[in-house]
């Protein structure tokens, strides 16, 4: 083969590739919040979400710039918007949601933290219904450490007599 049609060969390929990028990018729907907002942190374990709401908005929610239908299965999506719909809220408030750390529930749970926290500062009076559900409440248990001498946190080796 000569050095020629090896650069044809090569060049066709990356023609390819960046006509697919191209398409993979106007595909990908970029949606900006804009307004005033009310910023919260929400904590479970070792995750922490930082939650602003947008009030006036059309019931949008991003969580980590993707739609949080994408970033969560059912459960944990519902989980996240409890107090949202509970206020029945959830249609005309946008939310913007960075999380990290933790699993899955441990994140969605975080975001119903900071979602109540924000929906507190913008609105005193709603205290009572946060309250009693117990989403104003940081839920702080985490895994125990290690302990040296043992093989977990409690659990020690077998013991014995002799």
């Amino acid at each position: 083969m000569s050095t020629e049609t090896k650069t044809k060969k090569v060049t066709e390929k990356e023609e390819v590739k960046t006509k697919e990028v191209k398409k993979v990018k106007e595909t990908k729907e970029e949606i900006k919040f804009s307004g005033k907002y009310v910023k919260a942190v929400g904590r479970r374990k070792t995750a922490a979400a930082q939650v602003r709401l947008y009030f006036k908005g059309k019931g949008q929610v991003l969580v980590n710039d993707k739609k949080i239908k994408d970033f969560f299965q059912l459960d944990n999506h519902n989980i996240a918007l409890q107090p949202l719909k509970e206020l029945s809220l959830n249609k005309d408030v946008d939310v913007s949601i960075i999380v990290k750390g933790g699993g899955v529930k441990a994140q969605a749970e975080a975001i119903r933290h900071g979602i109540s926290r924000a929906l507190l500062i913008n609105d005193e009076t709603l205290r009572d219904t946060l309250k009693v559900h117990g989403w104003l409440t940081r839920d702080s248990r985490k895994k125990e450490r290690k302990k040296p001498g043992l093989k977990k946190a409690r659990k020690a080796p077998q013991w014995s007599k002799r």
